[in-house]
């Protein structure tokens, strides 16, 4: 019997054809024979009964479905039969989509997918229902800043938020058939990668040789999330040029705050989950890029979006509740509100790039607003011959110099690191002279022993 749409022949077993399962599945089924060459002819599989374990052990873990996987002889040779059922559900692997189209299989991206996916469901990804978790698992937490920003932005009155959780979340069409929405775990549930891997936000710093020198991982609720990320991002990795106008310190940042705000807001509301990637934000002295994966609409382009356009939310319930909340514009009017932030500031316009699923947005720094490095000598020393990661003790220096009496778990929860982490960048300081301790641990004082201005 010949190769064909649904039979597939490999002469031994490589984790790379589960890609071969998957389009199978995303397909009208097959079959994989493990132990036959393209010919045709048997040529029997070693260590038959290992693998009859571990294949259908990796299609589970790795695509989520059930294969049946049998053994066959043929002329006292051993070889492998996988039956692929066709899937009622777009199947992934590593975030990819594969397809059985005649004897080749083809990965999906961009306009094909999303056809791929609306015909195969019918139903939007964040619109499947979850099992095993109820309105009473959500985080309150999450409740509370939703509930606080509608109102302070006046998205929504008092009397439409002062009703029970599972209330509120059928007024935001989050609950179908009395179950709870992918979208409403993303947005209210404390660890959403419970039910998609990289649904969470990275942010990084730079060095201007392209190294990280450190990095968070924000993995509560998409709502918690977007209530620390811009904090965090002005606070811990941008540093304000400070100048004094009739004895009042004006902070003056590279970037336009309500724009680095809207790109990112939008990079969690509209990013495809599905793919399993979290949201990254690259942070450089000179530049911001923000990147989420992406699906376009029909006949978009990057040019579009910087062009007049209408709304077309990828994820319509998530980015309903954004709005509510107040986090992103409606009417497609989010990107012209970034570009307004950046002339006011006199900062270029962003630029979007689209490669392959991942879209990007990078902001250029205002040259003016940037802190002149030749000036402060001191700060480029002090991590010289002893290990010091200059960000974090930038960081801990400034708190310390804030507030000496600070506690090292206080600097740890401020800075979004772990107690550890501050533990051993405090020794290394101490250790180059930079910071002293008097006092004991609960009434003890730091005191820093390098000029920082």
């Amino acid at each position: 019997m010949a190769e064909s749409q649904n039979i597939e022949y490999k002469e031994s077993w490589r984790d790379e054809y589960l890609k071969w399962v998957c389009g199978f599945a995303n397909a009208q089924g097959g079959t994989i024979y493990i132990g036959i060459d393209d010919a045709g002819n048997v040529v029997g599989v070693k260590n038959v009964k290992k693998l009859l374990e571990d294949i259908p052990n990796k299609i589970q873990t790795g695509l989520g479905i059930v294969a049946d996987v049998n053994k066959l002889t043929k002329d006292g040779k051993d070889y492998i039969e996988i039956k692929v059922n066709p899937s009622s559900f777009p199947i992934s692997y590593h975030g990819e989509f594969h397809y059985r189209s005649g004897a080749t299989k083809q990965q999906l991206t961009g306009i094909a997918l999303t056809e791929f996916i609306t015909k195969k469901t019918g139903v939007r990804w964040e619109d499947v229902t979850v099992d095993g978790i109820t309105v009473d698992d959500l985080d309150d937490e999450s409740f509370k800043i939703f509930r606080r920003e509608a109102l302070r932005k006046k998205r929504m009155t008092e009397a439409e938020l002062n009703v029970s959780n599972e209330e509120l979340l059928t007024k935001l069409h989050l609950i179908h058939d009395g179950k709870l929405k992918r979208s409403a775990v993303l947005l209210f549930y404390n660890d959403p990668e419970i039910i998609q891997n990289g649904s969470f936000v990275k942010v990084g710093k730079f060095d201007e040789w392209g190294r990280v020198v450190y990095h968070n991982d924000l993995e509560e609720s998409l709502i918690v999330n977007a209530s620390k990320v811009i904090d965090l991002i002005f606070q811990m990795y941008l540093k304000a040029k400070i100048s004094y106008e009739h004895d009042v310190r004006v902070e003056e940042y590279p970037f336009a705050r309500e724009a680095i705000r809207e790109a990112v807001y939008n990079a969690i509301a509209h990013n495809c989950y599905m793919y399993g990637t979290p949201i990254q934000i690259r942070v450089m002295d000179d530049a911001i890029t923000i990147s989420n994966s992406c699906i376009l609409p029909d006949g978009w382009t990057v040019d579009t979006l910087m062009e007049p356009h209408e709304s077309k939310p990828y994820n319509p319930d998530i980015a309903r509740v954004f709005y509510r909340a107040g986090f992103i514009e409606n009417w497609g009017q989010g990107i012209q509100k970034i570009c307004d932030e950046c002339q006011n500031l006199g900062a270029e316009l962003p630029v979007y790039e689209l490669k392959g699923t991942t879209l990007r947005i990078s902001f250029k720094a205002l040259e003016s607003a940037l802190i002149d490095v030749s000036k402060t000598p001191n700060r480029q020393d002090v991590g010289k011959d002893v290990g010091i990661d200059v960000g974090l003790a930038d960081k801990i220096i400034e708190l310390i110099s804030d507030e000496p009496s600070i506690t090292i778990p206080a600097m740890a929860e401020n800075i979004g690191v772990t107690t550890r982490t501050v533990e051993r960048e405090i020794k290394k300081l101490r250790e180059a002279g930079k910071i002293t301790r008097t006092g004991g641990k609960r009434y003890g004082r730091w005191e820093v022993t390098v000029n920082e201005n």
